[in-house]
């Protein structure tokens, strides 16, 4: 796991926390939140803003998706940080080519860190059954595959 990487997903999903809870924040007000969290390095500061700014614009399909899943659970009666982290997860699982293992432990780090004690089972149970299946069927990934962009997003 890419500790810079890894850092640029706790933002992203602190700020994907944020919109959830409070929709009328700005792009301008995350942005500029975003800058400062990661210190300005440009780098992690596209790779965050891409990962929030994906997951906020495919939600729908996303939270499509996860509904779909989620055996017995609605989005509304999942706490809030654990619905962000399965839809930041969901986000790259079905439109990056992160690695879903990767994807997956980095998801499971942020529910640890942000979640209950349940949360990280919570999110896996979900998240594996949203994995495509090209993905699955793709080699494993070797550690240092996290270290290479996964996105090339447009800002």
């Amino acid at each position: 796991m890419s500790p810079r990487r890894h850092q640029a997903r706790e933002v992203a999903l602190q700020m994907l926390f944020q919109k959830d809870l409070n929709p009328d924040v700005s792009p301008d007000m995350i942005r500029e939140q975003i800058r400062e969290m990661l210190e300005n390095n440009e780098q992690m500061c596209r790779f965050a803003w891409s990962l929030f700014a994906g997951t906020i614009e495919s939600q729908k399909m996303i939270d499509q998706k996860i509904e779909s899943v989620a055996a017995n659970w609605t989005l509304g009666r999942m706490p809030p940080t654990d619905r962000n982290a399965i839809r930041l997860g969901a986000f790259e699982l079905l439109y990056t080519d992160t690695p879903h293992p990767v994807v997956i432990d980095e998801a499971l780090e942020l529910a640890k860190s942000f979640g209950s004690a349940q949360s990280a089972s919570f999110v896996n149970g979900i998240l594996d059954k949203l994995v495509p299946s090209a993905k699955r069927a793709a080699p494993k990934a070797s550690p240092s595959e996290d270290d290479q962009p996964a996105i090339d997003a447009a800002e």
